[in-house]
This record gives structure tokens, C-alpha cells and sequence, in this order.
């Protein structure tokens, strides 16, 4: 068997920390990031204390600079890279009439900037690596997104645009860099961490349903050779569920009958489809929420 090399972003504690240890002891050599420190240091002390392979990359995932460390390790430490794995994120909600330059750049930044600059070097690697070879690359990535950009989250606009910017840049991934062996997807989890701590409360009693660990067998499923006949696709994943979401649809269309609108054919016709008052959003979809007994610490039936 073919032992294959992983880079997971954000892997000092929560879901990166759990897909790393996951990846590490199905086989993977993994390199690790996240900001310098301890929780980094230990995420790879505890794989190497199973007699697992791993290595620190310490550094800001935005950072242009922090992306090249990343492949340059993967590749120069262990022969390569097959499965990246971006997961690392930070929270800064509040409402949009509140929320402040900072609080949207950082946001924006750490989450779509941070996916891009490694998803630049990694697909530039695998493109080379099979102009090279003369075949596709096995080449893998599992993105990050959230159920926050299907709801239209009211006190999260920042982090709802990027983690829906986070699904367009995947999708166009997925299709740009099929011939050179990509498959890029995108996994919207729930899992109870530092991060959403505060968002989904303290665990139950029992077995916590939004353990990150329901997470990771997922991921190693799209990190593995099943993942080959897998791209450009959504998953909400959590507990005992996984679920693909399927692509917006056309709710209705109109055509004018000269064909040019006037102000009154066009408020006939679609006053036929908005008849809410008060309006409410229609391109949300908030069908993933019954999937569990537990939403977001809060019951959903």
C-alpha cells in the first residue's frame, strides 16, 4: 500500500486536530498548521506517540508564504503531496449594522484567503506533477464550509460569505483542475469546539452527537481512493449523518411577452411567486436542519 501524505490546516485542537490524528492513523504522514504553540506542538507529540508520522508548519494560513511551507514540507519531508485538508477558521460574529472593518477582513481573510493560497500551491503542485508524469496527480481536497451560508446566518455575515465563497472557489477547483487528477469537495460539519463553543454549549451527558470525531471517517473516505469518482460536491456531515446536498434549482422563470419588461408585466409575473408579507429570504435552505435531534444546542424537533 502506497503510504500517502496529508496537509490539515488549522490541526492544533477541534476538527482539524481530529481529521489530523484521524488521517495519521489510517496511514497518512501529515503536516500540521496552525499558529505557533502549544496546542500544535501537542496535536503532533499525541500522532507521533501512536507511532504516527507528523510534522509542525507552524504560521498564519493566510499567509502566501505560510502555503509554500506547507507543500514544500509535505514534499521535501515525505516525497509529496496527496490530501490537502483545510480546516482552520476563527469566529467574529455580530450583526452587519454592527460588525466592524476588522471584524469582516479577519473573518474573510483567515477563511477563503486561507483556503485559496493553499489550494493555489497545492493544485500548481499536482498540475506539474502530472504535466510531469503524464497521467492525473492523486490529488485531494476536503474544504471547510458551514450550513451558515445555506441559512443566510443573521449574526454571521462574515463567516456565512466565507464559507459560501469557500464553496464557489471548490467548485471552480473541481472543474478547472479535474484533467490533472483534483477532486475537490467540500464538507460543512458540525462539531462542537473551541470555536463554537459558545455557539452550541456544553456537550450532554453520554456521547456528544457533534463530537468532531463523527467527522472524520468522511473525510477519509474523500481523502482515500474511493474519493476519486467523488468531486465538486456538498456534504453536511455530523453524528450518525452524512448528507449530500444537491444544486440551487430554477424556482420559476419568465419570459417577456415583447421582449423587453415593462414595470407592470414584470411586477404581474412575479408578484405570482412573492406573496409573503413580510417577505421573507427565499434562497436559503434550512433542510439540514432536521437531520439531528441536536442543531446547534438547540432542538430542532
Amino acid at each position: 500500500m502506497t503510504t500517502r501524505t496529508a496537509i490539515v490546516t488549522g490541526a492544533g485542537q477541534g476538527l482539524g486536530a481530529a481529521e489530523a490524528t484521524a488521517l495519521a492513523a489510517a496511514g497518512y504522514r501529515v503536516v500540521l498548521n496552525d499558529l505557533p504553540g502549544a496546542a500544535l506542538d501537542e496535536t503532533v507529540q499525541r500522532i507521533r506517540d501512536a507511532a504516527g508520522e507528523a510534522v509542525a508548519c507552524p504560521g498564519d494560513v493566510a499567509e502566501w508564504s505560510t502555503a509554500e511551507a506547507l507543500v514544500t514540507t509535505a514534499v521535501e519531508r515525505f516525497g509529496g503531496l496527496d490530501v490537502l485538508v483545510n480546516n482552520a477558521g476563527v469566529l467574529r460574529d455580530r450583526m452587519v449594522f454592527a460588525m466592524s472593518e476588522q471584524e469582516w477582513d479577519t473573518v474573510i481573510r483567515v477563511h477563503l484567503r486561507g483556503h485559496f493560497v493553499t489550494t493555489r500551491l497545492a493544485t500548481a503542485y499536482w498540475r506539474d506533477k502530472s504535466k510531469k508524469d503524464g497521467l492525473p496527480a492523486y490529488a485531494r481536497i476536503v474544504n471547510t464550509a458551514s450550513e451558515a451560508f445555506l441559512l443566510g446566518s443573521a449574526g454571521q455575515a462574515n463567516y456565512a460569505a466565507a464559507k459560501g465563497g469557500i464553496v464557489a472557489l471548490t467548485l471552480a477547483t473541481a472543474r478547472g483542475c479535474a484533467r490533472y487528477g483534483v477532486r475537490a469537495n467540500v464538507i460543512c460539519p458540525r462539531a462542537r469546539t473551541a470555536m463554537t463553543s459558545d455557539l452550541m454549549g456544553p456537550p450532554p451527558g453520554g456521547p456528544d452527537p457533534l463530537d468532531p470525531q463523527h467527522v472524520t471517517p468522511l473525510v477519509l473516505h474523500l481523502a482515500g481512493p474511493a474519493g476519486e469518482r467523488i468531486t465538486g460536491e456538498v456534504f453536511v456531515v455530523h453524528g450518525d449523518v452524512v448528507a449530500v446536498l444537491g444544486p440551487p434549482t430554477v424556482r420559476a422563470s419568465f419570459h417577456a411577452a415583447t421582449g423587453d419588461w415593462t414595470a407592470h408585466e414584470l411586477d404581474a409575473a412575479l408578484s405570482t411567486v412573492f406573496t409573503a408579507d413580510p417577505p421573507e429570504p427565499g434562497f436559503v435552505c434550512a433542510e439540514t436542519l432536521p437531520l439531528a435531534d441536536t442543531t446547534f444546542g438547540e432542538e430542532s424537533r
